[in-house]
């Protein structure tokens, strides 16, 4: 095997060599073939730079056709054999640093350019040799009769053979000759192509320049035009070529006739256009996708003054329940039901509907009064889906959640507007689902915040942006410090110190709260040591740490507590954990065992906010807690006087209860002296709140034991 050539330079001579040896068979010439390819390797030089050409210069395509009837070229088959060489090799040798698709689109120019040359050329030869005979008619009428014969049989032949669509044709539009390629392509007899006018094959959808070209070039103000076109056939379907038009001129210059060379790009063009399709729409419902989607949107955002938009993001409710029960079959029969629903409710002009993916939809309205249509469109649609969907003998209820955003043209990005829209969705499926809701600019950012605030958690434990603050808890008897609650406080570094509120929630929604919750534990153990070693109290302060549900279900809870206590040299019994009512009701004995080991250990349990739940009282002797923390809510009607008297008799009750069981009672939320007295005489233990101290640092805690101990 012969090694294919390294430089452009050894690619074009191999080129030539090809073209030489394929044409030189059928060439009348008195040269050796390596002369001839002598006489060819400029003209590859010339076709290779016309490929790469920008635009494209046709000019050389002609010149390279002319010229190979000035080197003897003349046969028919030498035209042919040239054109399938240019065809499968120019681009191959000489197309190296090219978009291909592009190159072969340019080459099959060249193509018709060479070919438009090679029968001017050859016509006007044929003219030249014309008139050589006619000067020479006296002595050898004979041997004009017979050249010229043989040179219209080789313009014809040419004509004939060509693979493209050839037609000629007047000034006036006249048709006078076309070539059976183009008969093919049209599919009628000559007969019947030759009595019709160029000027008569108009198409809807014909590029606007199109005709004025023609018109410029009967009048011999240009040369040629290229321009892709459609036409209409006898049968109705439609004809799509890359069409090139030439003027050929008299030996005076005058013009005289028009050549188009036509190449079929039906197919072609089909292909591109299912392509499209494909890559535009959803191959499951046949709805627009994401793609097509984002493409009107961003239309329609960018129109003009006093335009609007109107979108509706729908998002299917329980659809992943489908999908496991009965099959992602069925769901996707369930989401080209829900399509079709979807599709008959935006029917008006500037309404579509699309797919976004999964069980996500959008609906899409413009003009320049959407904030009615897009709620009647919102409307329509969980209407229409309120009609049981039959799946495979089953009779499903649907129901979706949409989040609406509308408002003016031109103020916002695409990626802006569907953030808002699926923000706004999120906020419908959370309050319950089968509604929709309008976007609120507010909701938006506190949504766009907590996001901001769950991809930044891990990154603040690892950077240390977590700290503690505590609150004292107080004896209400003799008013000594007898321990603190452990808050954990986030100091972000945008928007400074955060409250549990503001990120406990998300720890929990993400799985962080339990490395943060060891943490946590950890430092406020450790806290509690350096009390016990500071403070002469014979017991060490207590140090109350907060349990979420999450941690609460871990199941290296009892371990990590026991490891920290250990490697602080604390007591348990100088920890409290606190959990939550809610966090309780219902539990089982699977739930409470890890409780029920730590108390065995000596670690207090408490069970915060206790009443704000549902208050099972006959459950707390099956709990494994020693403390009943009572919510904030009982201590409000307490601080006007005289205090609310329901109030009074339900804390009592309360105490003396947990009294019975021998459990300590604690009171959130102490704000005033009066509160505190009233709690005191009620038989409350201890009790925190801002009377006493407001959370702060372990200090602080420090100051106030000591201030008791010396009072």
């Amino acid at each position: 095997m012969t090694a294919e050539p390294d430089g452009p330079e050894d690619r074009l001579r191999r080129f030539a060599t090809i073209w030489s040896r394929a044409v030189f068979p059928v060439t009348s010439t008195s040269l050796t073939r390596p002369e001839f390819e002598r006489e060819l390797l400029p003209l590859a030089r010339r076709l290779s730079r016309a490929l790469h050409a920008r635009p494209l210069d046709a000019d050389e395509g002609r010149a390279v056709g002319a010229t190979l009837v000035s080197v003897h070229c003349t046969d028919p088959e030498a035209l042919s054999r040239t054109l399938d060489c240019v065809d499968a090799y120019l681009v191959l040798y000489c197309g190296e640093d090219g978009d291909r698709e592009e190159l072969r689109a340019r080459c099959s120019r060249l193509q018709h350019a060479m070919a438009a040359g090679f029968a001017q050329e050859l016509r006007e030869r044929t003219l030249a040799e014309q008139e050589a005979i006619s000067a020479a008619a006296l002595k050898a009428q004979g041997v004009v009769a017979q050249a010229l014969h043989a040179t219209e049989a080789r313009f014809r032949a040419v004509f004939e053979g060509a693979a493209i669509g050839i037609g000629m044709a007047d000034l006036d539009g006249n048709i006078l000759q076309v070539n059976g390629a183009l008969l093919r392509m049209f599919g009628i007899p000559e007969d019947s192509l030759r009595t019709r006018n160029v000027k008569e094959w108009t198409h809807p959808e014909d590029a606007p320049q199109t005709w004025t070209l023609y018109e410029e070039l009967v009048r011999g103000e240009r040369e040629h035009y290229h321009l892709e076109k459609a036409f209409y056939r006898p049968d109705g379907t439609v004809l799509w070529t890359n069409l090139t038009v030439s003027l050929l001129r008299d030996a005076d210059g005058e013009p005289q006739y028009q050549l188009a060379l036509m190449e079929d790009t039906t197919e072609r063009r089909l292909l591109n256009l299912r392509l499209r399709y494909e890559a535009t729409h959803d191959a499951l419902t046949g709805l627009p996708n994401r793609t097509f989607f984002f493409e009107r949107l961003e239309k329609a955002l960018g129109a003009g003054s006093g335009q609007r938009f109107g979108l509706c993001y729908l998002d299917l409710d329980g659809f992943k329940t489908v999908n496991d029960s009965l099959g992602h079959a069925a769901g996707d029969r369930l989401l080209v039901e829900v399509a079709d629903r979807l599709q008959s409710c935006a029917t008006a002009p500037g309404e579509m509907v699309a797919r976004l993916g999964g069980d996500e939809f959008v609906a899409l309205t413009t003009g320049p009064d959407t904030q009615r249509e897009v709620d009647d469109l919102a409307t329509r649609i969980m209407s229409a889906l309120l009609a049981p969907i039959s799946i495979d003998g089953r009779e499903l209820t649907v129901r979706g959640s949409i989040g609406i955003v509308e408002g003016p043209a031109g103020e916002r990005s695409p990626a802006e507007v569907l953030r808002s829209a699926d923000i706004t969705m999120y906020r419908a499926k959370s309050a319950g689902g089968n509604r929709f809701e309008l976007a609120d600019p507010e909701a938006d950012a506190r949504a766009i915040t907590r996001h901001g605030l769950t991809t930044a958690l891990p990154a603040a434990l690892e950077r240390d942006e977590f700290f503690i603050e505590y609150q004292p808890l107080v004896h209400l008897g003799d008013g000594s410090v007898r321990g603190a609650e452990a808050l954990v406080r986030w100091l972000h570094p945008q928007h400074g110190v955060l409250g549990p509120d503001r990120f406990i929630p998300l720890a929990e929604h993400t799985g962080l709260i339990v490395p943060l919750g060891r943490w946590v534990l950890e430092q406020s153990v450790r806290q509690a040591r350096k009390w016990r070693e500071r403070h002469d109290q014979a017991g060490p302060l207590r140090i109350n740490v907060n349990l979420s549900p999450c941690q609460l279900t871990h199941p290296g809870l009892v371990q990590d507590t026991v490891d920290i206590l250990e490697r602080a040299g604390v007591e348990p019994d100088a920890l409290c954990l606190e959990v939550t009512e809610s966090a309780l009701i219902g539990a089982d004995d699977d739930l409470l065992k890890p409780l029920r080991r730590l108390a065995e250990m000596g670690v207090d349990i408490a069970l915060d906010d206790f009443g704000t739940g549902y208050s099972n009282l006959a459950n707390l002797r099956r709990l494994p807690v020693s403390i009943l923390k009572l919510d904030r809510s009982f201590t409000q009607g307490m601080q006007q006087f005289p205090a609310d008297p329901v109030d009074l008799k339900i804390v009592e009750g309360i105490v003396s209860l947990a009294h019975s069981l021998d459990l300590a009672v604690t009171v959130e939320g102490v704000e005033t002296g009066a509160q505190a007295e009233q709690l005191r005489i009620l038989g409350c233990d201890t009790a925190q709140g801002w009377y006493y101290a407001r959370p702060g640092p372990p200090d602080r805690l420090h100051q106030l034991a000591l201030v008791d101990a010396t009072g």
